[in-house]
């Protein structure tokens, strides 16, 4: 059975190296749909009607100041933290730090399926990939990030339709397979309970969405800027900071979730003129801080480091069981 549904019909999609096609079952004239296959690997799932603009999403221009940016390394501890988690979540007969977490793999012996929502450029999902699932959805609404990521994950041989051998044994590694998708997080072309876990970085929180995907027993990881969170650059670049609200979001979770962790990582940064900004360029402040309060900064910057620290938290959530 296919993990995936039409976006237009909700008929089951079914993947192939070159055009992937719905059934057209639900279809009121049994309407099969096709889905091309772009040249870099990504498919588009994400239907006209799901647009609010042209070119919904992160543009290019952000795209690439996040990658410069995480690429240099400055947001480390965090990816380090996610994956770690992950790992316990995912982890086969092992024995796992929170004794409130149950590793899935002991509960279903079927393949594991894991949806990183708002995927981006693919910085968090690489990594993700190397943590004990078996496929990987990675879906963004921005076609540029998901162009970025689909041609990472083909050089690295991860794409949904590629075999990953090991060099040496020639068996299979242990690297998830990636389905990069163009969707929408509010409409996920993905069949109910089919995802065992959902990670959402800096991304939206839909709990009816996430609700309807995951198995029974599935987990939620989020990641959110924490109280403190740049807070120097923030004071340079506004007059009034209003503080991070990180948990605000879990009310809205509570009839589906339980919270059964929570952790904090923070790091210190200290920043060049052309890290600064492409880490304006990459977050909101873009395009909410007075551009004559930016330059100023950048001007600042450009005789003397700037130091900052990333505050982070992370949350870890387990669908209730029904009553």
């Amino acid at each position: 059975m296919s993990l995936f549904i039409c976006p237009l019909c909700q008929s089951p999609l079914q993947p192939a190296a070159d055009t992937w096609r719905c059934d057209g079952s639900l279809h009121p004239k049994q309407t099969a749909h096709p889905f091309d296959i772009a040249r870099q690997g990504y498919v588009n799932l994400l239907p006209v009607q799901q647009k609010k603009s042209k070119a919904p999403g992160d543009s290019q221009q952000s795209i690439d100041a996040r990658k410069r940016f995480l690429n240099a390394g400055h947001y480390q501890p965090l990816q380090t933290l996610i994956c770690q988690k992950m790992r316990e979540l995912l982890a086969k007969n092992e024995s796992v730090a929170d004794s409130a977490i149950e590793p899935i793999t002991t509960k279903d012996s079927k393949a594991i399926n894991w949806l990183d929502i708002g995927c981006g450029e693919g910085y968090y999902t690489q990594a993700m990939a190397q943590t004990g699932m078996d496929a990987l959805i990675a879906a963004d609404i921005s076609k540029p990030a998901v162009v970025e990521l689909a041609k990472a994950s083909k050089v690295a041989g991860r794409l949904w339709y590629q075999q990953v051998k090991d060099s040496v044994t020639n068996a299979t590694a242990k690297s998830a397979v990636i389905y990069p998708l163009v969707t929408s997080a509010a409409h996920l072309p993905l069949r109910a309970h089919s995802i065992n876990g959902i990670s959402s970085i800096f991304s939206p929180i839909l709990p009816d969405a996430f609700n309807e995907v995951l198995t029974a027993d599935g987990y939620l990881i989020i990641a959110k800027p924490d109280i403190g969170h740049l807070a120097t650059m923030r004071e340079a670049l506004f007059d009034n900071v209003r503080e991070h609200d990180s948990d605000k979001f879990l009310h809205e979770l509570a009839p589906y979730f339980t919270l059964i962790g929570t952790e904090h990582v923070s790091t210190e940064m200290t920043l060049s003129a052309a890290d600064l900004a492409d880490l304006m360029t990459m977050t909101p402040y873009a395009y909410r801080a007075l551009n004559e309060k930016r330059q100023a900064l950048l001007a600042a910057v450009e005789t003397e480091s700037f130091t900052t620290q990333a505050k982070f938290v992370v949350y870890i959530l387990q669908k209730t069981a029904a009553e």
